[in-house]
């Protein structure tokens, strides 16, 4: 098999796309494909053959290399005096986390962690869910709102234990931290694989001193949790006095909450002052893998002032075209800017007399 795109529904595998777009993404859910066909157009009068429906079931792989398993959500047949073409667009399983509706029992979740949420809300659309993250929180009573998605709702109480939510190949979710550990091979060099690159820096969201004020959203209850709390971090790099103030949600029991928020409110600005966008020509590193998110990479970029970087890859675009040929386009960071924010969950309508008691 070789390093092509190939798309199979049903019974039949398609390749020869002459227009290829594959993205997937740590901060992105669901992943999502772009592709096309274009070839001269010999009899206008005989129709485009139809291969496939939207809402049919798909594999999508590079070369070897499972990298969407999903389904079609547009077929889109254009013809045109000279050519004659199709276009294929869908994502991931775990669109119907997205698009959808959670389903849960009696509207509300308490003394459970995040991958035991993620599990039972997933399962109602057939999705398994993997986390091998072990420090799990447990989370507070809260209520879920009529409406609100599956994923929604995953990402709120993940981000009480600081994971990333996104879709892995097989279609199914992923819970995770930042930077693995696992790092590509070979790295991203000037003069030996970098297409094109460019690098943002950036002062417009960074702040000498964060001011965190941890304020109560016990709004139905009678009792509060006590006076505001007051926690302040400064960021050395930041030379003239620019301040903010910021607000983290909390409950009884987090009294930490307000120094997490303005701690990871400043490493994230910190972190995302600079990044990194490369094209490189090929798919995959120099050991072969492919290219992807989750993972490190050794950025080596003298002339954009970027040099021996060990970041982390936040996106992954695997493209082809008439025009470019076959590139990856990637979105790198330092890990510190993929850190979740910490966020205590709101308990709706908790009876005071129970808070009292707990005082």
């Amino acid at each position: 098999m070789g390093d092509d795109l190939y798309l199979s529904v049903g019974n039949q595998t398609i390749t020869g796309w002459t227009d290829i777009r594959v993205t997937r993404g740590i901060e992105r859910c669901v992943s999502d494909f772009d592709i096309g066909l274009t070839e001269n157009q010999i009899e206008l009068n005989v129709p485009t053959e139809v291969v496939v429906q939207p809402g049919d079931s798909c594999l999508v792989e590079l070369g070897a290399d499972l990298v969407l398993t999903g389904y079609v959500d547009n077929y889109v047949p254009s013809i045109s005096p000279n050519e004659h073409g199709v276009r294929v667009t869908g994502r991931s399983r775990c669109e119907d986390l997205v698009d959808c509706s959670a389903v849960w029992p009696n509207g509300q979740i308490s003394g459970t962690s995040a991958l035991d949420v993620a599990t039972k809300l997933a399962a109602h659309y057939g999705i398994s869910v993997r986390c091998d993250v072990s420090d799990l929180i447990a989370i507070p009573q809260f209520n879920i709102f009529i409406g609100e998605t599956p994923f929604e709702i995953i990402e709120r109480v993940s981000r009480y234990s600081q994971l990333l939510v996104y879709d892995e190949p097989d279609g199914n979710l992923r819970l995770a931290r930042a930077n693995p550990g696992v790092q590509a091979a070979g790295g991203l060099v000037q003069g030996v694989n970098i297409q094109s690159a460019s690098v943002v820096y950036s002062a417009v969201d960074r702040f000498s001193k964060y001011t965190c004020f941890a304020q109560s959203v016990l709004a139905y209850s009678d009792a509060g949790i006590g006076p505001n709390m007051i926690a302040t971090v400064d960021d050395v790099g930041v030379q003239r006095v620019r301040e903010r103030y910021i607000v983290a949600e909390a409950v009884q029991g987090f009294q930490d909450l307000a120094k997490r928020r303005a701690i990871w409110e400043m490493n994230r600005r910190a972190g995302r002052a600079a990044f990194v966008m490369v094209k490189t020509d090929s798919w995959r590193d120099a050991s072969g893998t492919l290219w992807t998110p989750n993972t490190l990479v050794l950025v080596d970029i003298p002339k954009l002032k970027v040099s021996n970087e060990t970041w982390l890859i936040g996106e992954v675009s695997y493209r082809r075209s008439l025009d470019e040929g076959t590139t990856c386009e990637m979105v790198i960071m330092d890990p510190a800017a993929y850190l979740p924010e910490p966020i205590a969950l709101q308990p709706l309508f908790v009876d005071s007399n129970v808070l009292g008691s707990q005082q």
